[in-house]
């Protein structure tokens, strides 16, 4: 098992992820995956160019897939802690999308719980 070191600043996403993690079959495989139901939300953040090194890795190994309904594209799961705070973080396999975002998902609102606003500075560690 490796643990990387992903940083980056908060930002404020569109809500898609909020809509995704409330869909009925991606919140009950977060569940069964993750053990823990995740918040309604996610935590948008930028990743600084050494960080990216990094999400390349990630986004070479297995993770924990999501296999999604049909209409959806699959993505996969990271078990990471914030601090103390367990969390997971999302890599949705979408045509497209940015290699310097990740989404991260915990039991709680974190932007509330580590209390956080737009541009601060966060460090994720992410097992895999």
């Amino acid at each position: 098992m490796k643990v990387v070191s992903l940083r980056g600043r908060v930002f404020s996403g569109k809500g898609e992820g909020a809509k995704y993690v409330s869909l009925d079959w991606a919140k009950r495989q977060m569940k069964e995956k993750l053990g823990f139901d995740p918040y309604p939300g996610t935590l948008d953040i930028r990743l600084c160019a050494v960080s990216l090194k990094n999400k390349r890795l990630l986004m070479k190994s297995s993770g924990l897939e999501i296999t999604p309904a049909t209409g959806y594209y699959p993505g996969k799961l990271f078990r990471a802690t914030i601090g103390n705070v367990t969390c997971a973080i999302v890599i949705p396999e979408v045509p497209g999308y940015s290699e310097e975002i990740i989404e991260v998902i915990a039991p709680t609102d974190l932007r509330r719980t580590l209390c956080l606003a737009d541009d601060n500075m966060i460090e994720v560690q992410v097992t895999f």
